[in-house]
């Protein structure tokens, strides 16, 4: 059996896999499969639908908040997200603790001003007035780290690229103004971004900005502006459909804890042939980054595992060494395979 542990575009559910090649490459009498009918129409219209109340059901939706379907991917996000919610003489506070986030907020201080916000060791978040909204990003992919909790931002909205640890578990959604995540790590292929905003900041959306970037005109028109990216949304309508017979976000997160604990509990007890250099209290369950103590190994390791089926374990450049991810699609069976695997080789390089 071959894993595929990469950071993204990542592994798909095999049973969504096996249900999209029956039903959306499928010709009807129309002539068209789906990907072929127009986005206008009733087929599309109703599958759309059909998603945003799946994922609606999943995150238990307050009533206030709409869910848009959005071509792109997250970093489009990083430069969309100022231009939507930044009113003259506002500011964009970002909390730098990663990459992503660090990413994030260069991207957009090209659209306004930003302020790097440190949060203070009391727990307390006490923004500047003039803040139009907190970014955060509560899972690093490249770090490996993750946020323990949320934080309280007052009359400040928070905003989060959730993108590495969306429908991974349970979301408090109230506690945020607007929430975007990419799809290709646990919704459907690259080219879709989910984003939920809360009804009153989609007052904030410029009259002249354009629509396709506009978050008031998007919600307006249904996510239909402009053709929206369909195969990525008709993949998403299975994906949420998949999590929901899973038993929902409640079974998500319990599997991803029994998956990072075993991956993390392999690496623990290698003897430190091995070493997972994020603090344990802020370990990222979705996104494990480690490395071998002997880092002449590294290629040896990354090779061999590969002939054992384990493949794309290559950490990023920004920090090399190696990363396995472990989103909602990888099973339990993929994560005791690397366990096993890790175990053994530390038992015969140590």
């Amino acid at each position: 059996m071959a894993w595929n542990f990469a950071a993204g575009p990542a592994r798909l559910p095999d049973a969504v896999l096996a249900q999209a090649a029956a039903e959306i490459f499928r010709r009807g009498a129309d002539g068209a499969c789906a990907l072929e009918r127009p986005f206008s129409g009733p087929d599309f219209r109703a599958l759309l639908a059909r998603a945003r109340q799946r994922l609606a059901e999943l995150l238990a939706l307050p009533a206030n908040y709409r869910i848009l379907f959005l071509a792109g991917g997250a970093m489009q996000q990083f430069s969309i997200l100022p231009l939507n919610l930044c009113r003259p003489q506002q500011r964009a506070a970002y909390v730098n603790r990663g990459y992503w986030s660090a990413r994030a907020m260069a991207e957009a201080s090209r659209q306004a001003d930003t302020i790097e916000f440190f949060p203070p060791a009391d727990g307390v978040w006490a923004l500047p007035a003039d803040c139009a909204y907190c970014h955060i990003t509560p899972n690093e992919t490249v770090d490996g780290s993750a946020c323990a909790s949320l934080p309280e931002t007052g009359a400040v909205p928070l905003a989060a690229d959730c993108t590495s640890s969306f429908l991974t578990a349970p979301l408090a959604v109230d506690k945020f103004g607007f929430i975007y995540a990419s799809a290709q790590k646990n919704i459907a292929p690259a080219g879709l971004t989910v984003a939920i905003i809360r009804d009153d900041l989609l007052e904030r959306s410029p009259a002249d900005l354009p629509a396709p970037f506009s978050y008031r005109r998007q919600a307006e028109a249904n996510s239909c502006v402009n053709t929206p990216p369909m195969f990525a949304i008709q993949m998403a309508a299975l994906v949420f459909d998949w999590i929901a017979e899973q038993g929902g976000l409640t079974a998500m997160a319990a599997a991803g804890r029994r998956k990072a604990a075993r991956v993390y509990g392999a690496i623990d007890g290698s003897g430190e042939v091995f070493v997972a250099p994020v603090a344990v209290d802020q370990r990222s369950p979705v996104n494990i980054r480690f490395h071998l103590a002997d880092s002449a190994l590294t290629e040896t390791f990354i090779s061999e595992a590969a002939a054992a089926g384990l493949h794309h374990l290559r950490g990023h450049a920004h920090f090399g060494g190696l990363r396995a991810s472990l989103y909602n699609a990888m099973p339990e069976a993929g994560a005791q395979a690397l366990a096993g695997f890790i175990t053994d080789f530390a038992r015969r390089r140590g």
